[in-house]
């Protein structure tokens, strides 16, 4: 096998992390494999150290004008201000390239140089939470689904914030040399090889939203601890000490949404691990994570993911327990 070459590009100012990690899941595939598959090389507009947002500074192997071999795989990481705008070369160099790749894409807000070069035009992208809107509204022809953790569209690739890097370069691991060696690399690096593309970022927001003092903080721990409790505002007033009127207020001044949308935010969490992670029939599911009815889980399911409950279970349950569920289609 052809090794192949892996282009990272990088920008100073950016989470070292976003870079460092698909590397390291690119150069343990190579151990795993026993041979190597991959060439890494990070890639920079100069021939200068890239300091990173904590300080860590690294040297690129090449420019964006040294590079005459042909790119197998191109990761743009994008910058801290991902508004900035880029250098003419450097979008120049990116619509050139990005065609002639057999893959292409960007880790984070990435998405934003891809999208200055016309790259994202008609595509289905992804980027960190925090930046979705800004991406949409500065390229309105992109085709945005702001709740993925990474997204693949032809040969073009968007992931999530940071982290979601790393998720992004396994499935591209387990697409080269399959499962197995997917799954070894996840485990020697102790990541989860469940978290498919298209599954959420919905916990991690959910847990941005978290209060900023008690009690507050308590009552949001009980919800996510007892799901299928009553959780009106009026119980949850009262278990906050505070009348109906002042916790909806302090509650939302304190976390951004409504109880009653924190609420229904906790418990499809809930169901969806549950859907992720075991066979429990849909009535169950609905049942164990608060919700009354099948109806009911798959109104909010549609309402928080747009996805059903029985669509979610098929793409993104654990890997290796993919046994077909004969649930009611229409839920």
């Amino acid at each position: 096998m052809a090794r192949k070459l892996i282009c990272i590009f990088v920008l100073p100012g950016g989470e070292a992390l976003e870079f460092a990690g698909p590397s390291d899941v690119f150069e343990e595939a190579n151990r795993q494999a026993g041979h190597r598959v991959y060439d890494i090389r990070f890639v920079a507009e100069e021939a200068r150290p890239v300091t990173c947002l904590s300080g860590l500074r690294i040297m690129p192997d090449w420019t964006i004008r040294d590079i005459d071999e042909p790119i197998d795989t191109l990761i743009v990481v994008g910058a801290r201000d991902p508004l900035a705008p880029a250098s003419t070369s450097l979008i120049e160099w990116l619509q050139r390239q990005a065609p002639k790749t057999r893959r292409y894409g960007a880790v984070c807000t990435g998405a934003f140089l891809l999208g200055a070069a016309g790259l994202l035009d008609n595509k289905h992208v992804t980027t960190h939470w925090e930046f979705a809107s800004a991406l949409a509204e500065a390229f309105p022809a992109a085709i945005l689904e702001p709740d993925r953790i990474f997204v693949r569209d032809g040969p073009m690739f968007t992931s999530a914030g940071v982290a979601a890097g790393m998720d992004l370069a396994l499935a591209l691991v387990e697409e080269d040399l399959g499962r197995s060696t997917a799954l070894a690399v996840a485990r020697w690096l102790v990541m989860f090889l469940k978290r498919p593309g298209g599954q959420s970022q919905f916990s991690i927001q959910l847990a941005a939203q978290a209060a900023s003092r008690t009690p507050i903080l308590e009552v949001q721990q009980w919800i996510r601890d007892n799901p299928r409790a009553k959780l009106s505002v009026r119980e949850l007033a009262q278990r906050a000490g505070m009348t109906e009127r002042s916790f909806a207020r302090v509650f939302r001044g304190q976390t951004g949404i409504t109880p009653a949308d924190f609420v229904e935010a906790t418990r499809v969490d809930a169901a969806r691990r549950l859907l992720e992670e075991t066979d429990k029939p849909l009535q169950r599911v609905a049942s164990v994570s608060g919700f009354g009815s099948t109806e009911a889980l798959r109104r909010a399911f549609v309402r928080q993911l747009g996805i059903r409950p029985t669509d979610y279970r098929s793409r993104f349950r654990s890997s290796g327990r993919d046994q077909l569920i004969r649930e009611d289609r229409t839920c």
